[in-house]
């Protein structure tokens, strides 16, 4: 099948602006991703640094290393303020 100049150029620009929409939305997501990531690490630092260094005794259980890995550091100061307050996660 012949394809007739006009369809194949609106083709071929159809799948370049489709092209450049998923680079665009990769490029917006993996932004996104560096800046969860960074959270997430600063967060198991910091817990590390109040076990190490401030004698804030919080244990690494799993509810503490899933709460830190999905929260971050709002995570880490969640579990620090239920420990002020006497309630053990």
């Amino acid at each position: 099948m012949v394809l007739p100049i006009g369809n194949a150029l609106m083709s071929e620009a159809v799948l370049i602006v489709g092209a450049l929409l998923v680079l665009f939305v990769i490029f917006k997501l993996g932004k996104a991703m560096i800046g969860l990531l960074a959270n997430i690490i600063l967060g198991f630092v910091s817990l590390f640094a109040l076990n190490s260094f401030f004698g804030i005794a919080i244990p690494f259980s799993l509810p503490v290393i899933v709460v830190t890995a999905l929260l971050g550091l709002p995570g880490v100061a969640l579990i620090v303020l239920l420990k002020l307050l006497g309630i053990g996660i």
